[in-house]
C-alpha cells in the first residue's frame, strides 16, 4: 500500500505556517465519534472498535463490511460510520482494497470499500457533522474524494450552501479535474467563505460602527479578529 492508505495522516500548512489536519488523526477503526455520547447519545455505549491487528476484530470487520455492502440494513448515519470504520480496518489489516474485498465477499467490491474507507479517513470535524446528520454519508463519500484543504472547504460549503448530494458530487468531480474550489462552488451559486452569523445586539452595533468608521466591510473585521483568535 502507498501513503493513501486509510489511517495515514495528511496536513496542509497555512500561509502563517500552522499545520491543519485534512485526514483522520485517530487510530483506524477507533470509535472516536461513534463513541462520543455528546454526539451519539446512549448509542455511544454500543460503539464497536475494529482493530486491524486483532484477528477476531478483523473477522468482525469483514462481517460488518459484507452486511453493510448488502444494503440489507437501514440508512442510519451512525451505522454508516460504523461500516466505514470496518472498511478502513479491513483494508489496513488485509493490506489492500482488493484483499479486503475478497475477505469480505458478498457485494463488497473494491470500489465500495475504497469509497467508505475514505469517509472513515475524513478529519474528525467533518465526521462529527456526518454523525450529527448534518452532512449526509453519501455526500461525505464525495467530499472524501477531494484532497488537501479543499476537502475541508467543500465540507463546510456543503453545510453553508445547503448543497445536495448530487451537487457535492459535481463539485468534487470539477475540483478533481483541476478547477479551483472557488469557481467550482460558484458554478452552483455558492460563495466560498460566505457564512451567516447571529450576533448579540451590542456586538452587532459595535461591529457596524467600527466598519463604518474604518471604511471597511464587517467581514474584514471579523476575519482579522478570528485569525488572531485561532492563532
Amino acid at each position: 500500500m502507498t501513503d493513501n492508505r486509510p489511517g495515514d495522516r495528511s496536513h496542509r500548512r497555512r500561509a502563517d505556517g500552522r499545520s491543519i489536519p485534512t485526514d483522520r488523526e485517530s487510530p483506524v477503526g477507533a470509535p472516536v465519534i461513534r463513541g462520543d455520547e455528546s454526539v451519539a447519545g446512549t448509542r455511544a455505549r454500543e460503539a464497536v472498535q475494529f482493530d486491524p491487528d486483532d484477528p477476531e476484530s478483523l473477522a468482525d470487520a469483514a462481517e460488518t463490511v459484507r452486511e453493510f455492502a448488502s444494503g440489507s440494513t437501514n440508512d442510519d448515519h451512525l451505522y454508516m460510520l460504523r461500516g466505514a470504520a470496518a472498511c478502513a480496518a479491513l483494508v489496513r489489516g488485509e493490506g489492500s482494497y482488493k484483499a479486503a474485498a475478497e475477505r469480505a465477499g458478498g457485494d463488497a467490491t473494491v470500489s465500495f470499500i475504497r469509497k467508505w474507507a475514505r469517509v472513515h479517513d475524513l478529519p474528525r470535524s467533518v465526521r462529527k457533522q456526518v454523525a450529527l446528520g448534518r452532512i449526509a454519508p453519501t455526500a461525505a463519500k464525495h467530499i472524501a474524494r477531494v484532497g488537501g484543504e479543499a476537502r475541508l472547504l467543500l465540507a463546510w460549503a456543503t453545510l453553508d450552501g445547503d448543497l445536495t448530494v448530487r451537487e457535492v458530487r459535481s463539485v468534487a468531480s470539477t475540483i478533481n479535474d483541476g478547477t479551483p474550489i472557488e469557481q467550482a462552488l460558484a458554478d452552483h451559486s455558492v460563495a466560498l467563505g460566505h457564512l451567516e452569523l447571529t450576533l448579540s445586539p451590542s456586538t452587532y452595533r459595535d461591529l457596524r460602527r467600527r466598519a463604518s468608521v474604518d471604511g471597511v466591510l464587517p467581514g474584514e473585521i471579523v476575519t482579522e479578529a478570528l485569525e488572531e483568535y485561532f492563532d
